[in-house]
């Protein structure tokens, strides 16, 4: 999305224990923040200090929000199919499980 980023992800263990959603979140920001910066030329804050981060505990929260995050270029707009948004990617297992309907991918719903 031009003005935000979904993000669907499962924290890896280490032998200190899981990282955790700030830690993970505080990398991309980072990382993400400077290079964008350095591609546009522009100093400062890219990213909000506030995110909206959510911990999902069950399968049928995690399907319901792929299918979100997948509509969410259709409903602004971006394109008709959300296999067509340039700036999805995925790397799952389970993606294929993962099916828009025509009624799930069209704008306003």
């Amino acid at each position: 999305m031009p003005d935000h980023v979904h993000l669907a992800l499962v924290p890896v263990s280490t032998p200190d224990g899981t990282v955790s959603l700030p830690e993970i979140l505080q990398v991309i920001k980072g990382t993400s923040s400077h290079r964008i910066n350095r591609e546009l030329g522009h100093r400062g804050a890219v990213w909000q200090q506030e995110s909206f981060d959510r911990a999902l505990r069950h399968e049928e929260q995690y399907e319901d929000k792929l299918l979100y995050m997948l509509a969410n270029p259709v409903r602004a707009g971006l394109v008709t199919n959300p296999q067509d948004y340039p700036w999805l990617w995925r790397k799952t297992s389970g993606w294929t499980r993962i099916q828009l309907t025509p009624r799930e991918s069209e704008p306003g719903k």
